[in-house]
């Protein structure tokens, strides 16, 4: 049976677009659980966490930087035959304001702790959602902007190339599905579906 980390945010966590506080998707919508049942033979490890962010620890709720979290993790899911990993929405927001560029320098860390554990090609390096065109209105996500939304359009191909020259498979989640409307940010129960579908696919490609 191999063992694969689902390493992530929100939409590994599977929020509920627009719930506050915040609820979960049962674990069969969620796009993890999801993949579960579509790959009897493995075990998917879900580790998503609302708020995680590549590198960047938030005043206001800390505990969310996965530079800090990944190691142990790894640690304690070892051995691991395979990863997938998709942080980058929450860098975007207006407290960090840091670029497209900067939000792969985070990822890149990441990605240099997780490859002392899983091989680069059992790997899958996964661009977020881009975020929606309101997602920064009051009853969303204020913690957002409009250039935030122009940021994470650009993760597609700052993280592609950093697959590429790293020899990662990569999937851009916003090639697979679009944020809820409700909240501009997080998958609906199709977009898990569409989303694991995806990933089975990048799964297979890794012979895992």
């Amino acid at each position: 049976m191999s063992n694969i980390l689902a390493f992530g945010d929100s939409n590994t966590w599977g929020l509920i677009p627009g719930t506050k506080p915040h609820q979960r998707f049962p674990r069969e919508v969620r796009w993890t659980g999801i993949l579960q049942s579509l790959l009897p033979d493995a075990r998917i490890i879900e580790e998503g966490l609302c708020g995680r962010t590549t590198v960047y620890e938030d005043p206001l709720r800390p505990g969310r930087r996965g530079l800090s979290s990944l190691p142990g993790t790894l640690e304690s899911q070892s051995p691991l035959d395979g990863a997938i990993i998709m942080l980058g929405t929450n860098d975007c927001k207006t407290i960090y304001g840091v670029s497209a560029y900067t939000i792969g320098r985070g990822i890149e860390l990441n990605l240099d702790v997780l490859e002392k554990f899983v091989d680069p090609s059992k790997t899958l390096l996964v661009s977020p959602l881009h975020l929606g065109d309101d997602v920064w209105n009051p009853e969303k996500d204020p913690e957002f902007d409009k250039h935030s939304i122009e940021v994470s359009h650009e993760l597609k191909s700052v993280y592609e190339a950093i697959a590429v020259r790293r020899g990662l498979h990569f999937l851009a989640a916003s090639d697979i599905a679009s944020p809820s409307a409700v909240d501009d940010e997080h998958f609906d129960e199709e977009g898990h579906k569409l989303f694991a579908q995806a990933v089975l696919t990048g799964i297979k490609e890794m012979h895992l």
